[in-house]
């Protein structure tokens, strides 16, 4: 892969992704931005000199223009990063059967899709694909079935690859972030407070967070350019937790920890 390399970010509008174009940009490399929302993309690609390129990441013919898109304006595609999702709550009895198909075929299908278009043109770039999951692709919450099977499916689709392609030259690793201030995130957040009658959401969801805090989008982005690059060149079929260290504690000794009460988050 060349030191400057063409990315293709999808869910780049907002959040995780609309930051890790900002930085791949500054560095210098050619992005792509792509999202079902034209006016975000367009307010990211005259912040960042983005390609933007509006598009429904679950729909096939969508999919193959996005690539055909890229590779026309740039000659090539190294890098993907699947960022676009969608949350919906619930637990398995309270999820509409529509709700569990639209968020599959957003989180998990509509990568599968770009995969397969994107995948002759990665191999040729010897490139690399990295996954935004979530945490909740290694444990779970309540009222998080479909979101959750999502993610977890979208990691080892992602591990497959490394697997299968591997041996081409094809890097695959996911991140998996915990709580990071995203307009997607803040939403689902306060509704969460809403619900258990709380003042302050984001502070309650971090109490047990070594990091005392949500993350940052840009923190996750710095994960994403990383795995991206040659610095990772040795890293393949990775899960990189980017979670303030939210997964390291035990729930079963959370109710001794003194400090929890004592601890003010950092927001």
């Amino acid at each position: 892969m060349s030191e400057k390399r063409v990315v293709l970010v999808t869910g780049g509008g907002t959040g995780i992704g609309a930051a890790t174009a900002r930085l791949l940009c500054t560095a210098g490399h050619q992005v792509v931005i792509s999202g079902r929302r034209p006016e975000p993309l367009r307010r990211v690609a005259e912040e960042t000199g983005a390609l933007a390129h509006p598009s429904d990441a679950a729909d096939p013919e969508a999919v193959r223009e996005l690539v055909e898109t890229t590779v026309t304006a740039y000659g090539r595609l190294d890098g993907l990063v699947l960022n676009a999702g969608i949350g919906r709550g619930g637990a398995v009895g309270d999820t509409a059967v529509e709700d569990w198909e639209e968020l599959i075929r957003t989180n998990l299908t509509g990568p599968f899709l770009l995969l397969r278009a994107a995948l002759p043109h990665l191999l040729a770039a010897r490139g690399a694909v990295v996954a935004v999951a979530s945490v909740a692709a290694l444990r779970n919450s309540v009222g998080n079935a479909a979101y959750a099977t999502s993610k977890a499916g979208l990691l080892h689709l992602c591990r497959s690859l490394a697997v299968d392609y591997g041996p081409q030259g094809l890097r695959a690793s996911a991140v998996c972030p915990g709580w990071v201030r995203t307009e997607m995130a803040d939403q689902r957040m306060a509704r969460f407070a809403a619900e258990a009658g709380l003042a302050g959401g984001a502070e309650e969801a971090n109490r047990l967070t070594p990091a005392g805090r949500p993350g940052d989008p840009e923190e996750v982005a710095k994960a994403i350019d990383w795995l991206l690059s040659p610095a990772a060149s040795y890293v393949n079929g990775a899960v990189l937790t980017v979670d303030g260290g939210v997964t390291t504690v035990g729930v079963g000794g959370a109710a001794f920890d003194h400090r929890i009460e004592a601890r003010t988050p950092r927001l």
